[in-house]
């Protein structure tokens, strides 16, 4: 079950309302418990047995957390839980690409096992180590209600995309907390900028960009304006689907009482890759930086140690992402770059304008995209080859007329408009007229609808992670 769907928005969304709002609004016990079933339910929906891996997870953390306390008589049990979390992980996403790996290197026959990705793993196995990492460090207390990890794990608004939220952001609500009709009317909004994100811009952008990719990938010749062309539909595609996924969590999330912290802020906008970094898949930076970077020892250990820190983290970034060579060279692309701001001052002592200092943001990341939504290296290679006008086997060739290009974006000039427009904060023109926001929104959800009953809509992309 996906959100924007018909048995999302009109069952299983409006069923757990009544019984929310309705048959259970002065007790708060239940409704956690209702939010864990629908939330189990949610997930099964989907993934079939694979719910009895989410469960398992909150089974295991909730017992490792009551004994992972702080001091030397927590540390087997921190130990023990990060050992069964991340081999959880590593045997659901990595086990076949490691396997695939040594018989390449070592020329060995190994057969793999064909394990399916249990949708959304990543996001809730960091969610559920890091509950477990906070106990042990004094962050947090051990939560003595097994059905209240439960429902932190498990919670559907950002079980399966994100945001990766922290056990200490929403502790005290799930304990208590108070429903409002301003959050549920702001957490409705949100929702439905949201899912016009997804539906209406990422869906539209992802029909050039696998269509390009694709070409590229037969050996078909697509001119240096398509490839660029590719790039654009990239940047815009992803941003607009996962930001579009964080919107509608962080809006489902309030429309409960429960308020998750922002996941985006307008990266295309920032002046370096540090800066883009601070806007992008914010959760996920935090969650490197407190349990891997700093556990490490950050920066305070010289800067060989430093440098080792972060070449760690961006691998195992580009992993999380993903088990294929592409992933791991978009997270080293990223650490490179990063580390030549650092060292150059670039951003900070070096000042480039304001707008070339977005240009070379924005390019770096495009170029990590290649890498990102490329199959195979050989893929990504010849697609960055097509940028500077390479063809296929790296021959200079014209390839496809960029009359293509030009039909495209005349045909579909309004959503790229749009999808420009919104990567820059324009929202609070929006937010200062009130009436005009929610016609807007209205205009919105029913556009929505109409392209979800035609089935003009795909999966997140971070679904896959």
């Amino acid at each position: 079950m996906i959100f924007p769907s018909v048995v999302f928005l009109f069952a299983f969304l409006p069923a757990v309302f009544f019984f929310y709002f309705v048959i259970l609004k002065n007790n708060p016990k239940a409704k956690n418990i209702l939010l864990l079933f629908a939330s189990l339910f949610f997930y099964a929906w989907g993934e079939g047995k694979n719910v009895i891996l989410l469960i398992l997870s909150a089974v295991m953390n909730y017992l490792f957390g009551l004994k992972a306390l702080p001091g030397k008589k927590g540390k087997p049990w921190m130990a023990a839980a990060a050992v069964f979390n991340l081999s959880f992980l590593f045997v659901y996403k990595y086990l076949d690409f490691t396997i695939s790996s040594v018989n390449d290197i070592f020329g060995t026959g190994f057969g793999t096992y064909g394990i399916a990705l249990p949708i959304g793993i990543s996001f809730f196995t960091f969610q559920a180590l890091s509950y477990v990492a906070d106990v042990h460090m004094g962050r947090v207390e051990a939560q003595k209600d097994p059905l209240a990890v439960a429902l932190y794990i498990s919670f559907f608004p950002q079980l399966v995309a994100g945001p990766i939220v922290r056990y200490s952001d929403i502790a005290k609500e799930i304990r208590t907390r108070k429903e409002t009709k301003e959050d549920f009317v702001s957490g409705t909004e949100r929702f439905i900028e949201g899912m016009g994100k997804k539906v209406l811009l990422a869906d539209t952008f992802s029909l050039f960009s696998d269509r390009l990719m694709a070409q590229v990938g037969a050996g078909e010749l697509i001119s240096t304006a398509a490839a660029w062309f590719g790039v654009l539909c990239f940047m815009l595609r992803i941003y607009y689907d996962f930001s579009g996924y964080s919107d509608m969590a962080i809006g489902l999330g309030r429309m409960f009482g429960f308020h998750f912290n922002e996941n985006f802020d307008h990266p295309y906008i920032a002046d370096s890759v540090t800066d883009t970094w601070r806007r992008w898949h914010i959760s996920l930076g935090s969650w490197f930086k407190d349990y891997v970077y700093i556990p490490l020892g950050g920066s305070k250990k010289g800067k060989f140690r430093t440098f080792l820190n972060q070449f760690v983290v961006w691998t195992l970034t580009g992993l999380w992402h993903g088990a294929d060579v592409t992933y791991i060279a978009w997270g080293l692309l990223n650490f490179v770059f990063l580390n030549i701001e650092k060292y150059t001052g670039l951003g900070k002592r070096v000042k480039l304008p304001k707008i070339l200092a977005v240009i070379y943001a924005d390019l770096i990341f495009a170029i990590g995209l290649v890498f990102f939504f490329a199959p195979d290296m050989i893929t990504a290679i010849d697609y960055l080859g097509r940028l500077i006008g390479a063809g296929a086997g790296m021959n200079f060739a014209a390839g496809a007329a960029p009359a293509a290009v030009l039909l495209d974006l005349s045909d579909n000039i309004i959503f790229f408009i749009t999808g420009i427009i919104f990567c820059f904060p324009v929202y609070k023109f929006f937010e200062r007229r009130k009436t005009l926001k929610r016609a807007l929104l209205t205009a919105v959800f029913l556009l929505c609808v109409i392209y979800i009953q035609k089935g003009g809509y795909s999966p997140f992309i971070y679904f896959n992670f």
